[in-house]
C-alpha cells in the first residue's frame, strides 16, 4: 500500500452539495498514516508539555529583575558626581545615578497612583451595573 503524506483530505461535496460518506478506512491504513509513538518518546512529551506554570513566570520574572538591578548598579556606579537638587525650601547633594533614579522611582509612583484611583472608578461603575442589573 502507498503511504501518503500530508493531511487527509476532506470529502468533496456531492452532486446535492451534501458532503459525501469518507470511504472506510481499515486499521492497516490507518496505522499506516499515523507515525508510531515510542514510549520514551510519549513520555519526554509529557515532561515537555507542562506549559506556562505560576513557578516558570516567578523564576523568570526574578532574573529578569535581577538583569535591572544589575544595570541601575552600573548606571549609579558610572554617575557619581554629585548634584545639588532643591525641592520647595529643601536643599539635596546626592550622586546624579541616585537623584535620576529617585526621580524615576517617583514617577513610578505617581503613575501608579493615577492607575490605582482609575481602577477604583472602574470598580465603582461595575458594582452599580450590576445591582442596576439585578
Amino acid at each position: 500500500m502507498a503511504q501518503t503524506d500530508g493531511p487527509i483530505p476532506e470529502p468533496r461535496p456531492g452532486p446535492t452539495g451534501e458532503p459525501r460518506e469518507p470511504s472506510p478506512v481499515t486499521p492497516e491504513q490507518a496505522a499506516e498514516r499515523e507515525p508510531a509513538v515510542t514510549p520514551e518518546q510519549a513520555a519526554l512529551d509529557r515532561h515537555t508539555s507542562l506549559g506556562h506554570t505560576k513557578a516558570a513566570a516567578t523564576w523568570t520574572g526574578l532574573v529578569i529583575g535581577a538583569l535591572v538591578l544589575v544595570l541601575l548598579l552600573v548606571f549609579i556606579l558610572q554617575n557619581l558626581d554629585q548634584v545639588t537638587l532643591n525641592v520647595f525650601v529643601w536643599e539635596f547633594s546626592l550622586p546624579l545615578g541616585v537623584s535620576l533614579l529617585l526621580a524615576a522611582i517617583a514617577g513610578a509612583l505617581i503613575m501608579a497612583l493615577a492607575g490605582g484611583v482609575r481602577i477604583v472608578q472602574i470598580r465603582r461603575v461595575a458594582k452599580r451595573s450590576r445591582a442596576s442589573a439585578r
